[in-house]
């Protein structure tokens, strides 16, 4: 595995609830749709999550988001979506265009979402495990 300081300033990294069954989905999601294997990805709970939190001077106390890191940058709830969803192949790309949504808007409703996705979806008892194929995208230290 690439050093985790390389990999903060060269690879996009999608920051998610390892034990949210809806977040894993979206990470299958993003992984399905990412074929030009832009994205790596750490759970909070996990040592890179806390890694990347501590490098970019971030509570972990709060998991109700999903982080974005890239270009230096890090952006969380519906612009992490955005921009995630940016980058994958068309038409999932296309779904962007819901930035022209105001974030005052958009952010109580992800909000909203985050706030129940337990008691909707569930929550496992351990962070997935990613298949031998797409283990080289998540991050270890």
């Amino acid at each position: 595995m690439e050093n985790t300081n390389n990999i903060i300033n060269n690879k996009p990294v999608i920051l998610f609830d390892g034990e949210c069954i809806l977040c894993n989905g979206f990470v299958q999601f993003v992984i399905h749709h990412d074929v030009k294997k832009y994205f790596l990805f750490a759970p909070l709970q996990s040592e890179a999550g806390e890694y990347l939190l501590n490098h970019h001077h971030l509570t972990s106390n709060k998991l109700s988001t999903i982080r974005l890191f890239a270009n230096g940058k890090v952006y969380d709830r519906s612009k992490a979506v955005l921009k995630i969803l940016q980058r994958l192949k068309s038409p999932v790309s296309w779904l962007y265009a819901f930035v022209i949504i105001p974030p005052f808007i958009r952010n109580p409703l992800y909000n909203w979402v985050a706030k129940n996705r337990y008691k909707w979806f569930g929550k496992k008892e351990q962070c997935m495990v990613p298949t031998a194929d797409i283990a080289n995208r998540f991050l270890t230290l």
